[in-house]
């Protein structure tokens, strides 16, 4: 008949000191790991605002590309269908497409039916926002917002438009605001570098950081060094 023999649990003195030193650096790692997890989620933490677009820009594209077409030497037939319903076709499929998104640090707007446009624009690059409104745009109760944005070199500026933006003097206020928050962001950051406090020294931070690093390699040996005696 076989016996279950209870092996004993040695407690050596060295184990208490190995754990406390294991605790410390796993510690430590935790502390580490979630402030580098809240950095990174207040940097990435933005808030984003969806323009919404107005349903009466559908009649209002069949209105003014079908006279556009209708000014043209053959253009009478083909303004004929597109009245009679390609036009309507079109501009609904044009307003589902509309997307236009406002986050803390660029501005993204898709449109386009067969030739789909894409295009994120930093808001650091937006010069200026016009609101621009004609005798056709008022009576369909729309506005379009002209975007002046400068390139990276010299001289080199675009523009875009964007037509029926539903409340679209708030939402150039908020685009306006979100660019001059994130200028004042950045100012900062540059400038923080710059600042010591009072009795800072750089060499001696750096003496503190090395001092740290030398006492994890310290414990890192110690660790070693009681599993090896563990491991015997």
């Amino acid at each position: 008949r076989r016996r279950s023999v209870a092996l004993p649990v040695s407690r050596s003195p060295a184990m208490p000191r190995y754990g406390s030193i294991f605790n410390r650096l796993t510690g430590s790692s935790r502390e580490i790991h979630a402030g580098c997890y809240a950095a990174l989620v207040e940097s990435t933490a933005a808030p984003l605002v969806v323009a919404r677009f107005n349903p009466l820009i559908r009649p209002y594209l069949v209105l003014t590309v079908g006279l556009v077409i209708a000014v043209t030497c053959i253009g009478i037939p083909l303004a004929l269908i597109w009245f009679c319903g390609v036009g309507q076709w079109w501009a609904n499929h044009y307003f589902q497409k509309l997307e236009c998104h406002l986050s803390a640090k660029n501005l993204r707007y898709r449109k386009g039916i067969l030739v789909q446009v894409e295009k994120t624009i930093p808001l650091e690059n937006i010069q200026d926002v016009t609101f621009i409104e004609g005798p056709i745009l008022r009576h369909f109760q729309l506005s379009t917002l002209k975007f002046e944005t400068a390139g990276h070199s010299a001289g080199q500026a675009n523009d875009m438009h964007l037509t029926g933006i539903i409340d679209a003097h708030e939402f150039r206020d908020r685009i306006l605001a979100a660019r001059d928050a994130l200028k004042e962001a950045q100012m900062r950051r540059s400038e923080q570098p710059q600042v010591q406090q009072p009795g800072s020294d750089p060499n001696e931070h750096s003496e503190r950081q090395l001092t740290s690093l030398q006492g994890i390699e310290r414990r890192l040996d110690e660790v070693i060094e009681l599993l090896r005696r563990h491991a015997r």
